[in-house]
């Protein structure tokens, strides 16, 4: 019996086995959650559908977030296969290659508006499909990062969208807290993934808080996982509304 066991979790933004989704689709399933996974295009659904085997996913089903229709049909079928969902997990971000060059304040009003409708408004619309499929309460999480507390060279237009995202959070968690469901964010620390590789100058970031941090290291994907475990479990029954730092403590330091 694990942590999770007769749960059933549905994953959005699974690309690939080194993403912090994987790392927390790998966690929750080994802790006995029924995973239910999402892709958009046809390049993704090969992946997703290579990692569903491994995590023993019961549904793999299209959803592109940036269309409400394919949102509203991804909550028809899961409700029609599935009757309930107890955990959402939401692990989308996205802003164009030139949205996070040069100085923010050149960023275009399209670039802006996309960085923004994929990064922060997708959670809101997937909590309001969600919702009605916790009956009995749940707990949503979505992934954030330092960049929306500091200004992060090359960050740019995605720092804006993180702030945006974690005030969603609050606001999520206290319009969904009379219902029993939990909204959650985990503040990441760095780590070397796929669309990490998308922030110009990345390895420098990685330095800088490998040597200050006060555990004066990275983080790795499975902390994430881990930490992701504890807010979508009833260990942390307590909690909503929070954003929790998994860095080893960078963002305490004042220097």
């Amino acid at each position: 019996m694990g942590l999770l066991t007769g749960k059933r979790a549905l994953i959005l933004g699974l690309a690939n086995e080194r993403s912090l989704a994987h790392a927390i689709a790998q966690k929750l399933a080994d802790e006995g959650a029924t995973l239910l996974l999402t892709y958009q295009g046809a390049v993704l659904e090969e992946r997703v559908r290579g990692l569903a085997e491994p995590l023993r996913a019961a549904l793999v089903l299209p959803c592109d977030v940036g269309q409400d229709e394919e949102i509203d049909r991804l909550f028809t079928v899961v409700g029609k296969e599935c009757g309930s969902i107890d955990i959402l997990v939401h692990a989308i971000a996205f802003a164009g290659k030139d949205a996070l060059t040069g100085a923010y304040h050149n960023v275009s009003r399209a670039g802006f508006q996309q960085a923004l409708d994929i990064s922060v408004y997708s959670f809101t619309a997937l909590a309001r499909g969600a919702a009605p499929l916790m009956p009995q309460g749940g707990s949503m999480l979505t992934l954030t990062y330092y960049g929306a507390e500091k200004a992060v060279r090359n960050y740019n237009v995605m720092g804006v969208a993180k702030a945006a995202l974690e005030a969603s959070v609050r606001y999520l968690a206290a319009d969904l807290g009379p219902q029993g469901i939990r909204v959650n964010a985990i503040s990441a620390g760095p780590v070397k993934t796929l669309s990490a590789k998308g922030v110009r100058d990345f390895n420098s970031i990685l330095s800088v808080v490998g040597e200050k941090a006060p555990l004066r290291r990275n983080i790795d994907a499975k902390e994430v996982g881990g930490a992701a475990l504890f807010l979508l479990s009833d260990l942390a029954a307590g909690i909503t509304g929070e954003v929790m730092h998994v860095d080893a403590g960078y963002n305490i330091i004042g220097f």
